[in-house]
C-alpha cells in the first residue's frame, strides 16, 4: 500500500465516522452547509489580519463541513433540489468571503496590484459558475476546464499555509479565466449545430412568407 492510498483511507474511514455521527444526531443538511460558511468568515477575519496560515487551518475545518453536507443528506434521506441549489450559493459566498479577507489585506497593505489581482479571481470564481449555469440551459452538463471549486479550495489552502498566496492568485486567475474561455468555446460548439439548423429555419419561413405576400400581390 502506498502512502497516498494509505493517506486517502484514513481520510475516507475519518469522514465515514463523521458522517455517521452527524447522521445520529439529526442535523440538517442545510445547517451543515452554512455553518461551512461561518467558519469561512472566521477564516476571511483571518486573513484581513495577515494570518495566513491560521486561516489556512481553519479553511481546512471548512471543507470538512462542505464535504460532509451532501454525504449527511444522502445517509438521511434528506436530497432534496433546494438543498443543491442552496449549497451552490452558499459555496459562491464562501468563494467571495475569504477573497475580500484578502482585499482587505492587500489594500490595508497598499498593495495595489494584489488588490487588482485578487478581484480578477473574484470575478473568475463567478464567471467559472457562471458559464456552467448558463451552458446548462441548453446543454447537459458543461463541466471542462481545470478550476473547479475543489481545485480552487485546495490552492487557496496551499497559499494561505505556506505564505504563498500571491502566486496563487496568479495561477487561479489565468487558469480560472482560460476555464471561462474553455467553456465559452465548448458551449459554441455544441450549440452551432442546432442554432445553424435554427437559423436555416428561420430563413426558409421568411423565404415562404415573402413568397406568400408576392403571390397576394399578384392577385
Amino acid at each position: 500500500m502506498t502512502y497516498t492510498s494509505a493517506i486517502g483511507r484514513a481520510c475516507n474511514w475519518l469522514l465515514v465516522r463523521i458522517v455517521g455521527a452527524l447522521a445520529l444526531s439529526r442535523v440538517h443538511p442545510n445547517v451543515l452547509t452554512f455553518v461551512g460558511l461561518v467558519i469561512n468568515g472566521f477564516a476571511a477575519w483571518l486573513l484581513a489580519s495577515g494570518r495566513f496560515w491560521q486561516a489556512g487551518l481553519v479553511i481546512i475545518g471548512a471543507g470538512i463541513f462542505d464535504m460532509v453536507d451532501g454525504r449527511v443528506a444522502r445517509k438521511t434521506n434528506q436530497v432534496t433540489k433546494f438543498g443543491g441549489f442552496f449549497d451552490s450559493v452558499i459555496d459562491r459566498y464562501s468563494d467571495l468571503i475569504l477573497l475580500i479577507g484578502l482585499l482587505v489585506y492587500y489594500a490595508n497593505a497598499n498593495r495595489n496590484l494584489y488588490v487588482v489581482l485578487t478581484a480578477v479571481v473574484m470575478m473568475a470564481c463567478i464567471m467559472i459558475s457562471y458559464t456552467r449555469a448558463r451552458a446548462e440551459n441548453f446543454l447537459p452538463q458543461c463541466k471542462v476546464g481545470f478550476m473547479e471549486r475543489p481545485e480552487r479550495v485546495v490552492l487557496f489552502i496551499i497559499g494561505a499555509l505556506f505564505n504563498k498566496m500571491a502566486p496563487v492568485l496568479w495561477i487561479i486567475a489565468t487558469l480560472g479565466t482560460v476555464t471561462v474561455i474553455g467553456r465559452m468555446m465548448y458551449t459554441w460548439r455544441e450549440l452551432k449545430p442546432i442554432d445553424d439548423q435554427s437559423m436555416a429555419e428561420q430563413r426558409e419561413a421568411a423565404r415562404k412568407a415573402e413568397a406568400d405576400l408576392s403571390g397576394a400581390a399578384i392577385r
